[in-house]
């Protein structure tokens, strides 16, 4: 059961309308790392969580919060509208012909489709979706891809508080940092303790360590161009207390060369045989002007 109450968790109040930060604005609001985003994956979460206690009980009152979090953005955006199209921003944001190109003054969604309100969607209006959302039933991996989220999130709140000189729209992103840097420090708190209490089920899936490939578990291939990759702690004892992480300085491929099967001649595909015709006995052979080219090297070769 959820209660609501129409007083908002901080006041959401700009000095004057803006409808073309409006649209910035629904970035928060319905993008990849919104606040839409951090409530259904809280509370998908939670109500997966098989486990009562504390973890369960954390999950469910962050996942609450972004709840008013939605509600307040959701708001601001609303207020920003206020007036829209024929406000002074947005005519003056129209009057530069390089930010009309690009900005297009408001989203026109927010006034065709939603009557000058927000939109469920990100400041280019793509829909929000529900693939954005990370709940697999094991509180570890969850609890990692909420750092994930709640780091993102405020990169963006970050940036967007420098897009903005209104006084009531800073004062909103203000506080969405600070609880954003909270909510940040709280997951990776929850994670140590995870770890500590070593839960059966919750701190997974280390019950597969003996059936990995144990020499390819703390191995660091050093594929690029880049001198210093060794010089982290990844390289020594690893955090997991199992293993010890190595470099390997000239790491060679451990399988055969890429191909795929040869394709249906039913599907058109540019071939020239190299592998055999599809279920045949020359199936996995090589034919073709690569065939010859081998057979003229190694004749014998099968």
């Amino acid at each position: 059961m959820f209660r609501h109450t129409d007083y908002m968790q901080f006041d959401v109040k700009p000095e004057k309308p803006d409808p073309v930060y409006a649209r910035k604005l629904q970035e928060l609001l319905g993008g990849a790392f919104g606040e839409m985003t951090v409530t259904m994956q809280y509370l998908m979460q939670g109500w997966n969580c098989r486990m009562k206690g504390k973890y369960k009980d954390l999950i469910m009152d962050i996942a609450t919060e972004e709840i008013g979090h939605v509600e307040m953005i959701a708001t601001m955006i609303a207020r920003l509208l206020e007036s829209a199209p024929a406000t002074d921003a947005t005519e003056n944001a129209l009057g530069d012909p390089v930010v009309a190109a690009v900005m297009g003054g408001m989203d026109p969604q927010q006034a065709i489709v939603s009557g000058g309100a927000p939109t469920l969607s990100d400041s280019q209006g793509a829909p929000w979706s529900g693939k954005y959302v990370v709940a697999s039933g094991n509180l570890l991996a969850d609890f990692h891809a909420n750092v994930a989220a709640e780091a993102q999130g405020r990169v963006q709140t970050a940036r967007l508080w420098h897009m903005t000189d209104d006084p009531g729209v800073k004062a909103m992103l203000k506080f969405n940092l600070a609880r954003d840097t909270y909510h940040q420090n709280m997951w990776l708190a929850a994670i140590e303790e995870l770890q500590a209490d070593g839960v059966e089920g919750i701190v997974a899936p280390n019950d597969l360590f003996d059936e990995e490939f144990e020499e390819h578990a703390s191995t660091l291939w050093h594929l690029s161009d880049g001198a210093d990759s060794d010089k982290g702690r990844w390289i020594g004892p690893l955090p997991d207390g199992r293993h010890t992480g190595q470099f390997l300085a000239d790491p060679q491929p451990l399988g055969d060369r890429q191909s795929g099967p040869p394709p249906d001649p039913k599907l058109y595909v540019t071939y020239d045989g190299a592998m055999g015709e599809p279920r045949t006995p020359s199936f996995g052979t090589e034919k073709g002007l690569m065939g010859k080219l081998k057979d003229a090297v190694d004749p014998d070769k099968t």
